[in-house]
Formats: C-alpha cells, structure tokens, sequence
C-alpha cells in the first residue's frame, strides 16, 4: 500500500501545535469525503525524530489526490516512503500571493491562520461543488471578519472574499494593512473607501480592493476583489447579492473580552446567530455550505446543530469531538459544518 508523509508545519500557537496532526488527520478525511476521494488510512508517526502525517491509500496517488493534500492547513512538505529514505514530491497548492498577507498581522485575540485555513478547507469540501476551492472560483464570505484573517486567506488562495463587520477600529485596521501590504509588493491594485448607503439611509462604510498577482495577470483580467462592509451583519439586505456566495465561515463570539471586541459582545453567539441567520442564508447559494468556529463553554454543540437545523440547513455528521481542541482556560474551540439544501 503506497505510503506518503506530510510534514506538518509550524505553528505560531503552542497549544494548536499540539493538536496540529489529530486535525490534520480529521481534515483530510473530511475533504477526501467533500472531493470524493477513497477514504485514505490516516496516522501519527515519526521518522528520525520528527513527527509525520502518515497517508496510505489503496492505489497511486493521482492529481486530484495530491492536489486535496497540497491544500490541508497545516502541509508544510510532502514526501513519498520508499524503503528507508523520503522522496519529495511536489505540493500543487495554490498560493496566489506571499504567505505574509496570512502571517504578517499580529493582534490581541487574532484566531490562529491555521484553524481559519481549516475551517475554509472543511466547509468547501461541504459544497456540491468543492472544485470551486482548487480552480479559484469559490466566493467566501465572512459576516463577522474582524480584522480580516478569512480575507486574507481567501485572497491569497486567488478566491474573491466578502467581509461584514461592525467595528469601526477593525475596519479601519484591515483598510490600513492592506493597501499597506499592496503598495510595498508592488502589486496593480485599487482601494476604494466609500460611505456605505442605501434609500438614502447611511449604514456604514465600504471598502473594496481588486488587486492582481502580476502585471501579466492584471492584463488579462485575472484579478482578485475583496469587500469588506462596515456594518451590522444583522442587517444586511440590499448590500449582497442573493446567492451569490459559495461559502460562509466565521469565528462566532467566543465569550471572552479581547482587544475592542470585549465590551459588545454576549456572553453566547446563539441569539447573534438566531437574527443573523436569514441574512446570511439568502446570499448562500444552492449546494453552499456554511463552517462555524465556535466555544463549546458558551454555545452547546446540539443547540448550534438545532439552530442551523431550523433555518433549513443540514448539520455535517463527523465523528465526535473530532476537530474540538482547547485554546486556553475559557476556550474549547471546535467547528460545526451545515449544507444548504440542493
């Protein structure tokens, strides 16, 4: 049986490092699931003292497999068992842009890249057509970015993301970063802030970005945009085009004060999630799907699985536990995946 090794790679968080290949392994069968892959045999093991993501299949790795593993989280390198020596094989990943539009931002209470990148990969692989994450066409949206980690990521994968947040400081953080970061790689782009207004009514503010790779890229019209709305994710009729996001993955409210989040937040995402459930859900299109990370100390996981449930979606069955992890005393972080129907 073909046996290949994934080098995990380093993370920033000592604690998720630690859980870094049980979620590894919890991911992998999950987009082997999504993409309709064999169920590969997943394990631990080390080779010389360093610790691997031992992956055996049946047959082969072909590209459509080489290419679901070039996209897990925490793949740092890839190599092939023969015998006793590693041969290295190539990562088909795609990775649009350099890796510190993900890393370079470092804040009080920003969720690790890592789990963000996860969370993405899981909930594409949902969606009736998780192709979308490999060829560059999925939409994403994040109705509660904060200071733009799901934007970033999604941008440097060559995807075109959407944002939603109410916090003035956080906008204006994200707005400040990324027309910083475009200027200093050199990369075609515009950045256009703008009051945010609808039937007269001002509810907000708007940022849009397109920004292409290369010059070569900006010619030909293979260009990128993010949005980031400055607004209440609650009330966003008329800003979104309905069905017209693949994805929606967010870090719900975890419970805990950090940064300027502390004084507005509830103590439970559940009521937050009750209205803004509907809004969400009309720019999600058929087929779609939608990931939550969540605490479990403030939002039991069968009262989040009933509330998706009631607003038409179906809950992703998993094995239990399977991607829950602790990140500190106050948070057991873990993520629910629901489809919309279609």
């Amino acid at each position: 049986m073909p046996e290949h090794l994934i080098l995990l790679a380093p993370s920033a968080n000592r604690v998720y490092a630690a859980d870094a290949a049980r979620l590894g392994e919890a991911e992998l069968r999950a987009m082997a699931a999504g993409f309709g892959l064999p169920e590969p045999a997943v394990s631990s093991t080390r080779v010389a003292g360093v610790d691997y993501l031992a992956v055996r299949t049946g047959a082969a790795l072909d590209r459509d497999a080489l290419r679901v593993l070039s996209e897990l989280s925490a793949a740092h390198a890839l190599f092939r068992r023969e015998g006793g020596l590693l041969a290295p094989v190539p990562l088909e990943r795609r990775s649009t842009y350099p890796g510190d539009l993900v890393t370079i931002q470092k804040y009080q209470g920003k969720t690790n890249e890592q789990w963000t990148r996860l969370l993405l990969n899981v909930t594409a692989a949902a969606t009736r057509d998780p192709q979308r994450l490999l060829d560059g066409t999925l939409q994403v949206l994040d109705p509660m970015c904060g200071r733009g980690t799901t934007l970033n990521i999604a941008l440097s994968l060559g995807l075109d993301a959407t944002g939603i947040d109410l916090d003035t400081k956080d906008f204006q953080a994200y707005s400040a970063f990324i027309k910083t970061w475009m200027r200093q790689h050199r990369l075609k782009h515009s950045a256009d802030e703008s009051v945010l207004r609808t039937s007269g009514r001002t509810r907000g503010k708007r940022l849009q970005i397109e920004v292409a790779a290369s010059k070569d890229a900006h010619k030909t019209g293979d260009v990128q945009r993010v949005t980031y709305l400055s607004t209440d994710t609650t009330d966003v009729d008329g800003l979104l085009r309905a069905r017209s996001v693949d994805v929606i993955v967010t870090d719900t409210p975890y419970g805990v004060q950090h940064g300027s989040h502390g004084d507005r937040l509830a103590r439970s995402p559940l009521d937050l999630l009750e209205r803004a459930l509907p809004q969400w859900l009309r720019v999600l299109r058929t087929g779609g799907a939608i990931g939550l990370s969540y605490n479990r100390h403030v939002a039991p996981r069968d009262e989040l699985a009933a509330l998706l449930t009631a607003h038409g979606l179906t809950p992703v069955d998993g094995s239990p536990d399977e991607f829950r992890h602790r990140v500190d005393a106050s948070i057991d972080r873990d993520l629910i995946v629901a489809r919309s129907p279609g």
